[in-house]
């Protein structure tokens, strides 16, 4: 039953693992459940609807994608794209947020579209497999850049743009007692590591004033304030256009990015060096964006935190399916979840950072015209906040210099195709 629900390998899967990566996974993301709302209800948009619109949209595209996929990948409404979503559209361009919605349901229609063609699984192939690894590694950077930054152990600096925050005293300090309690139990090959570093870091946070309980059962709130708000007088204009072309650009590459990231550090292509089941894990995707806009959120994407329920052993669909139901579950016991603080779950992504830079091996760094494009890749993804960037930095930099050293063969049409297309977004 497992083996035909979620792809489960009976002698290489352990259903235990399989759970606690799920677990994990949920554990490490679970704080979109109170950013999401926060970010969007800025612009007016109702937060509490927000809040169960993010826990179910969540929860079913994630099972969706264990069920259908069979993959152990997590969805919820993207960072970034809601940043967008909400400072940009609507905050700094005037837009309503009922036209951010028709904007992002149109961008999921297009996907289903791309992913029906083929066009989204062919462009992952478009890719060599040097970017492929700096992609890997470059994640692992911005996730721990992530996490660091979500604690304050990182913080903001305005002559410096980053700088070392109060490393001595309330959440800073608990995620670095996290980091070093985590660390133990990965030397000592602890099952379900990651997991108890989580849930140890969050009650030592407890006497140090990070963790705060609020309660334990709350009653969802409803969606009705934002469901199916769409608006359709201006969907032919050149503004909804741009908007729909910059939320489809950025969302295909990030989805591309942590697909590759995560199975190439999971070692989980096949004997042709393709990704199982990548056109459903598409299509999920597409799908679940195209929902998520009908339901009031923003843009729908795979998660990078879906490496730290890998990185926790996680290779079938009964881990997605596990972090859904914890979505599901979270609806009910809000406030419990959502003591969780960042400062618990940043060193998990810390050490996952870690564990992803282990692809830079696979990497020739005495060949130039493989390292500099890679070098280009994995730096530009944490600077820039964002792994589109650092992907389409990466494919340029890799396209021209081959191009200009004589190394025509390494560049394929379709490789020169996807780099005019790089371009013109930079004028878009």
């Amino acid at each position: 039953m497992l083996t035909k629900l979620f792809g489960f390998k009976k002698g290489e899967m352990n259903v235990r693992t399989e759970i606690f990566a799920g677990l994990t996974t949920f554990l490490t993301m679970a704080y979109i459940l109170a950013i999401n709302p926060n970010i969007l209800g800025d612009t007016g948009m109702d937060k509490g609807a927000l809040f169960t619109t993010t826990v179910l949209i969540s929860g079913c595209a994630t099972i969706f994608m264990g069920l259908y996929a069979k993959l152990p990948f997590a969805l919820a409404p993207g960072m970034g794209l809601n940043a967008f979503f909400a400072y940009t559209v609507c905050i700094v361009l005037g837009y309503s947020w009922q036209f951010a919605l028709t904007a992002v349901f149109l961008e999921g229609l297009i996907f289903i579209i791309l992913t029906l063609t083929n066009i989204r699984e062919k462009l992952v192939y478009l890719i060599p497999d040097t970017l492929k690894n700096s992609i890997s590694a470059g994640i692992g950077l911005y996730i721990a850049f992530i996490g660091l930054k979500s604690a304050g152990v990182i913080v903001n600096n305005d002559a410096t743009l980053v700088s070392l925050g109060k490393i001595t005293s309330g959440a800073p300090l608990l995620c670095i007692i996290g980091i070093v309690i985590t660390s133990l139990l990965m030397v000592k090959n602890v099952k379900g590591g990651l997991l108890i570093g989580i849930l140890a870091t969050t009650i030592i946070g407890i006497p140090m004033g990070v963790t705060q309980f609020n309660g334990v059962v709350s009653t969802p709130p409803s969606i009705e304030p934002i469901f199916f708000k769409f608006q359709w007088d201006q969907v032919l204009t050149q503004d909804m256009f741009i908007i729909v072309f910059t939320f489809l650009f950025v969302d295909l590459f990030d989805t591309i990015g942590t697909i590759i990231g995560v199975t190439t550090r999971a070692g989980m292509f096949d004997k042709d060096g393709k990704i199982p089941g990548l056109k459903k894990a598409f299509l999920v995707d597409a799908v679940a964006t195209t929902a998520g806009a009908a339901m009031g959120t923003s843009t729908v994407t795979t998660f990078v935190e879906s490496a730290a329920g890998v990185e926790q052993g996680g290779r079938s669909g009964l881990t997605a399916f596990t972090t859904g139901i914890c979505f599901l579950v979270a609806m009910f016991f809000a406030p419990f979840f959502l003591a969780i603080p960042a400062a618990a779950t940043a060193p998990v992504l810390f050490l996952v950072g870690l564990m992803m830079m282990a692809a830079v091996t696979k990497i020739d760094f005495y060949n130039y015209t493989e390292s500099i494009p890679a070098f280009t890749c994995i730096l530009m993804m944490p600077l820039t906040y964002s792994i589109s960037e650092g992907i389409v930095l990466g494919q340029l930099a890799y396209v021209a210099l081959n191009a200009l050293t004589g190394n025509h063969k390494k560049v394929s049409l379709g490789m020169w195709l996807l780099a005019a297309f790089f371009l013109i977004k930079f004028f878009i």
